[in-house]
Formats: structure tokens, C-alpha cells, sequence
């Protein structure tokens, strides 16, 4: 009997067909991923199988029992348990209070009873492997270990089949390593999982089983062990897809057009933390024009830091941040768009989109007034813009009065990087560009990234992939502690070689 069991599904809101004949069937105690390109309705049948939404028509079965249309709190009770793509902790509360919120162990029926709380977390975190301190403060949490809490807490709730919406999308490669063994030894024990992700690697090194998905429709359910990355690309995408973005020969600036000023240029850079520390110590380096410089690292190491410091967004503490030759270190983000600075942010969320904004409005963040006159919008010209971009960068659905939270997560990235990638721009900061996209729009993305390099425009590459920095970089800077352990030529790197200077293991000269 399947644990899963969806048929026919329809799904339509307004206009707009998420799901349509789409099904699914996931066995007891195996691990079963879910593709499709961004908008493929992957998340819309896992919502409905969540509760959270109503198919139109179909049938939903769990553990052989009809389900259809019932509540959250219902496949709550029944054992279901949603990990969401963006984390739903409250940021104030500690670990162990965010997961007991609604289910509170209480001493004499009125106040919680923390101890307690405190104690069932950490043996249930000792059990599953998802190591977390109950009283830490959610805000101080890293990315991983905020994930750890989102799959402890529905793992509390006694959940028996678990949804993982793009698990790994924020996560370092040690951080991956740790959730793969700790999803093993849920499957091990009997669980039931339902893996979302872009990552066909992934896929084929964790997976039992696959269901492929495009355009809201159910197209394959084939096993791991007869397919390959790059048939489940094809079945996906409809069409051949290239997995790497390769080394492809680009025309790059000749260095008798480009001035020595140009592109940009940090020294001596240092930033400092939250808690007073040097997040940021004397980094120096510099990215001409037509180059890609990489930069690799486990998360944590100063690359958002970095990144922030300069795109306007933290403060500096020392150092300098030039464009062209013009000093920007202390100027405001809107003074660097006029400079020449491009920023495609590693959170959409927080600093990408403004999500009650619809796409079009979005599109034109930071640069309104280059749609408007005597202080009035032009809604004709934001509406032109829009269309040409959503054309341009494929984003769905093509509906430019949609509001940003209504697109998946991979839509909502290619309205980002539409923006800034379709401005006028010198240096681009590319931080984590391709997370939580598809295998299309991956390859679409780095298309635009070498066409940028091609044209002369300097680009500095944040990304958690280290084929993604391989393949697009020119050169690789590796950061570590706050430093640049190495610089070197993307020739003469590799994920091994990275790997070492990322934890520390080997040193390098980073001049």
C-alpha cells in the first residue's frame, strides 16, 4: 500500500493551471524525489497533500485512506510534515520554544513548563542526529542548523512522512553531507520521504524513486538506478539540457580598452560582526574588466559579509571600495546603482523583493525614478519593461501584475536577477545566482553571466556550488575566517583542492 497516493490532481487559480492530471505514489519507507522546472506545480501538490490547499478534482490517499481536501491540522495528526523551502521559525524564540509553540508542556495548565520542553528536544536531536542546543536563540542560529530545528520540528509533531521543499539550497557541502545521513536514517527507521530539489546530483545519489513533473503535469516515474542526470534534465526541461556551464570561449575586453582604474577594486577591507569581532579582516583584490573572480568557502566565513559591505548594505570598518576609480566606500546603495553596481542578493527574501509587490513593480526596485517624470510613475513604460523581461529571463507565470509571493521560489531568482542583470551595470556582485532554480534556468543564468564577462563587465561570484565557481570562474579566491586563504587560477583548481583550503587544512599565499 502506498504512503502516498495522489490522482488526477487539478489545481487552477484563476487563469493559471498548476496542476493538471498531475499524480504521485511514494512507498512506505523510501526516499522519493520530486523535479521539475520552477513552476512545474511541484509545490502546489505537496501544499494540497499538506492541507494547505484543495485540489480542484482528484483523489489524495495516505496510507490507503481517502484524504482529499482535508485540513493541516488533519495531515498533522495523520503523520504528514512539511519542511518549507523558506524557514517558518520565529527569529526571537529559542530553539526548544519554536518547537513546542502550539503544543506547549505546561506546569499547572497555565505556565510552559521549559525544563521539560527543553529536555524532549534534546532527546529527540540526539536521536535523529540533528544535533541543536534547545535553548539557543534562533536568530544567532546559522542557516544549517535553522534547518536542523525545521525538520526536528515536524519530526516532534510525530510526523512519519516528511516533505522536504529544497533542503539544501542554503546549506555548505559538510551541512549536506550531514542532512543526507540523518534522511538515511530516517528512511532506516521506516520514514517516508519526499525530496524537492534542482539538484539532480542529489537526486540520483540519495533518491529510491523519482516523479518528474513539467507544466503542471506528471510526465515519468522511473527508478534512480535505471536513469542519469541528465535524461531526468531532459524529461524535466522537455529538450537536451547542458549540466555544466563548461569552459565556453567567451571574447572578453582587450587590455588596451580597459584603463587600469577600471572594474572594481577593495583594499584592505575589514568589517566587523555583530558581536564586535573582525568578520572581515584586510581583504584586498581586485576584478578587472571580462573577468569572473570566484569566491568559495563554507558559509560563515565572511562571504555574505563581504558581499553586504559592498553593495551599501553593512557598514565598513576600515578599508577602501572603489569602481571605475571612484572611491564608493561610504556611499548609500543608490549612489553604487549610479556608480555602476549590479547586486544579485543571496536572500531573495530579505533583500531581493519586496513580496506584497507584484512582478512588475519588482522589476524596477532601486531604479524608479528612471520610470518617472516630475515625480510621477510611468505605469505604461514599468509595464513595457516588465514584459520585455519576463520574455527575456522566462519567468512564470507571465503575468506581470502577479504579486512576487505568489511565483515559486525559482521564479521569484529569475525576477531578481532580471532586474539586476538588466540595468546598466559595470561590476556585478552575483551572490548564490542560481539557488533554488532549475536545471533550465540554471544554465540560462550562466549563460547571461559569461555574456556579461563577454562585454566587459567585472563579476565578483558568491556560490555554495563549487562546479558553479568552477566552471564560470577565471579565477578562484577561496575565504576563510574572514581571509582570503588563496587566490589562484581556475586551471589550477579543483573541488579537492578547494576543499582543503576551505576547512583550513592547507594554506595558500593569497596575493
Amino acid at each position: 500500500m502506498p504512503a502516498i497516493r495522489m490522482v488526477d490532481i487539478e489545481k487552477s487559480f484563476g487563469a493559471i493551471m498548476a496542476n493538471h492530471g498531475a499524480s504521485l505514489e511514494v512507498m512506505p519507507g523510501e526516499i522519493h524525489a520530486l523535479v521539475g522546472e520552477n513552476g512545474a506545480g511541484k509545490s502546489t501538490l505537496m501544499r494540497i497533500l499538506g492541507g494547505l490547499m484543495k485540489p480542484d478534482t482528484g483523489r489524495v490517499e495516505v496510507n490507503g485512506r481517502d484524504v482529499t481536501g482535508w485540513s493541516t491540522n488533519d495531515a498533522i495528526a495523520s503523520g504528514i510534515g512539511i519542511v518549507h523551502q523558506h524557514f517558518m521559525l520565529v527569529p526571537t524564540l529559542s530553539v526548544a520554544e519554536n518547537l513546542v509553540l502550539g503544543c506547549e508542556p505546561k506546569t499547572r495548565g497555565v505556565v510552559l513548563d521549559y525544563k521539560r520542553a527543553a529536555d524532549d528536544v534534546r532527546k529527540l536531536s540526539n536521536e535523529t542526529g540533528l544535533v541543536i542546543e534547545p535553548e539557543r536563540l534562533v536568530s544567532d542560529l546559522s542557516v544549517g542548523e535553522a534547518q536542523r530545528v525545521e525538520i526536528l520540528k515536524v519530526l516532534f509533531r510525530g510526523a512519519r512522512i516528511l516533505v522536504l521543499d529544497e533542503p539544501t539550497a542554503v546549506l555548505s557541502p559538510p551541512e549536506v553531507r550531514e542532512l543526507w545521513a540523518v534522511l538515511r536514517r530516517l528512511r532506516d527507521k521506516g520514514d517516508t520521504i519526499v525530496l524537492i530539489t534542482h539538484r539532480l546530483d542529489e537526486v540520483v545519489e540519495l533518491s529510491d524513486t523519482i516523479t518528474v513533473m513539467r507544466a503542471g503535469q506528471t510526465v515519468a516515474r522511473i527508478k534512480t538506478s535505471e536513469t542519469t542526470p541528465a535524461e531526468i534534465a531532459r524529461l524535466m526541461v522537455g529538450r537536451e539540457v547542458s549540466l555544466s556551464a563548461g569552459k565556453r570561449v567567451q571574447p572578453v575586453a582587450r587590455p588596451s580598452e580597459v584603463r587600469p582604474d577600471q572594474g572594481l577594486d577593495v583594499r584592505n577591507l575589514g568589517i566587523t560582526g555583530s558581536h564586535g569581532g573582525r568578520v572581515v579582516d584586510g581583504v584586498t583584490f581586485k576584478v578587472s574588466p571580462g573577468e569572473i573572480l570566484g569566491i568559495a568557502g563554507v558559509e560563515g566565513n565572511g562571504q555574505t559579509e563581504l558581499i553586504e559591505a559592498l553593495a551599501g548594505l553593512r557598514t565598513v570598518a576600515g578599508g577602501e571600495i572603489l569602481i571605475d576609480g571612484v572611491e564608493i566606500t561610504r556611499r548609500s546603495v543608490a549612489q553604487r546603482h549610479d556608480a555602476g553596481l549590479s547586486h544579485i542578493p543571496e536572500d531573495r527574501h530579505r533583500r531581493g523583493l519586496i513580496l506584497e509587490y507584484t512582478i512588475a513593480n519588482n522589476l524596477i526596485l532601486g531604479v524608479q525614478r528612471h520610470f518617472s517624470k516630475n515625480g510621477i510613475i510611468d505605469r505604461t513604460r514599468v509595464m513595457e519593461n516588465a514584459l520585455e523581461e519576463i520574455t527575456s529571463f522566462d519567468i512564470r507565470p507571465p503575468n506581470p501584475l502577479l504579486v512576487a509571493r505568489a511565483l515559486s521560489g525559482g521564479n521569484q531568482q529569475k525576477v531578481v536577477v532580471a532586474r539586476e542583470m538588466g540595468r546598466s551595470f559595470s561590476v556585478l556582485l552575483a551572490s548564490q545566482p542560481t539557488r533554488g532554480v532549475d536545471v533550465g534556468a540554471i544554465e540560462f543564468i550562466h549563460q547571461q553571466l559569461l555574456d556579461a564577462r563577454a562585454q566587459g563587465k567585472a563579476i565578483l561570484l558568491v556560490s555554495a556550488e563549487l562546479n558553479e565557481v568552477l566552471a564560470l570562474s577565471d579565477r578562484i579566491a577561496v575565504m576563510y575566517r574572514g581571509k582570503f586563504a588563496v587566490v589562484m587560477p581556475s586551471a589550477e583548481a579543483s573541488e579537492e583542492v578547494l576543499g582543503e583550503y576551505m576547512i583550513g587544512t592547507k594554506k595558500g599565499n593569497a596575493a
